[in-house]
């Protein structure tokens, strides 16, 4: 095993939903211990709420408990968490995991968090009541395409990487732009917030992508299945039952949780409960997602792709990043 100035800043495992990250992270971490302990870093926007166990596919107990973790629940769902917020935890948690000696193993799929660690963030403008509200009265009036289609006009290169349904990430950067008067693209590539010295580049990439996407559609279609057999719908009734939550909130408008609300709803105003519609919407709503990871990844060119529906994908992950750290140069 190299020295620890050797090392990688960090290694990263990305890729869509349903792409195999948490076992392959986990198959890391036992590839190489004792020699090298491994601390994971969550990259994932939903799995920092607390109470959203299920339908965020979370680690389970023993998971957690095999590998320290970090970036998971650290936040009530009544609360947001920007990818500044986790560019600064993600840096404090690299340094401090480095001097205990240890690798840190970044781990998920939430691609603007991963783009803003690598490629620094600028400090955008915080929420304004006011302008979401005038933003929302517009969106009922013209509908989300249409909001999709103004956001085009003003920062087209934004629009062009969100869906015309993706009412969250349209209106967060309407608001930006009204606020602000630059387009969310020009805070993504600033480095105002830049990585610490010879982070950029030296956070090793790897990337789960299917071959097939056919696999990948399946195995979406199969965990989604395995969520509601777990009790998913009853953990969306708990967490609307608290009263303090709605969905215009980032954690209820998580893939899954936007779907399951709005069955809730459903059941509410006529007493049916839309079993055959929530399955659909809520597989149809994840493959979507699967799409806008895989398009982020593809432009992330330093990435070292593994074809997670691959034979003995994990095994092919685990030799390729033993690999890296054995041959890594020391600076």
């Amino acid at each position: 095993m190299p020295r620890a100035d050797a090392w990688p800043a960090a290694i990263a495992l990305a890729g869509p939903t349903a792409s195999g990250k948490t076992a392959g992270a986990l198959a890391i971490a036992q590839a190489l211990a004792p020699a090298l302990p491994v601390e994971i870093i969550s990259v994932d926007s939903a799995l920092v709420y607390r109470g959203m166990d299920i339908g965020t596919a979370k680690p389970s107990a023993d998971e957690l408990a095999r590998v320290p973790h970090h970036l998971i629940d650290i936040r009530d769902p009544l609360q947001a968490y920007s990818a500044a917020e986790f560019v600064a935890d993600a840096q404090r948690l690299m340094g401090e995991i480095r001097a205990r000696g240890a690798l840190p193993l970044l781990v998920g799929g939430t691609m603007l968090y991963l783009k803003a660690l690598e490629g620094g963030i600028d400090d955008m403008p915080p929420a304004d009541p006011a302008v979401r509200a005038r933003l929302e009265a517009q969106a009922a009036a013209i509908g989300w395409p249409g909001m999709h289609a103004e956001l085009a006009r003003v920062d087209p290169v934004t629009a062009a990487r969100l869906a015309p349904a993706d009412s969250q990430r349209i209106q967060r950067a309407l608001e930006v732009w009204h606020v602000s008067g630059q387009p969310l693209s020009h805070f993504h590539t600033s480095k105002k917030i830049a990585s610490s010295p010879g982070a950029p580049g030296a956070i090793a990439l790897f990337s789960l992508e299917p071959q097939d996407r056919a696999w990948l559609h399946g195995r979406i279609a199969q965990r989604f299945d395995a969520m509601l057999q777990a009790g998913f719908v009853d953990e969306v009734r708990r967490l609307r039952a608290r009263g303090d939550l709605h969905p215009d909130l980032p954690s209820m408008r998580c893939v899954g949780y936007r779907q399951a609300w709005e069955a809730l709803d459903f059941e509410a105003a006529t007493g049916q409960w839309p079993a055959a519609d929530l399955r659909e919407r809520g597989v149809a709503a994840t493959r979507q997602l699967a799409k806008r990871q895989i398009t982020w990844l593809r432009g992330m060119p330093q990435r070292q792709v593994i074809a997670c529906d691959a034979a003995d994908a994990t095994g092919t992950l685990v030799r390729r990043v033993q690999a890296l750290l054995a041959e890594r140069p020391a600076p």
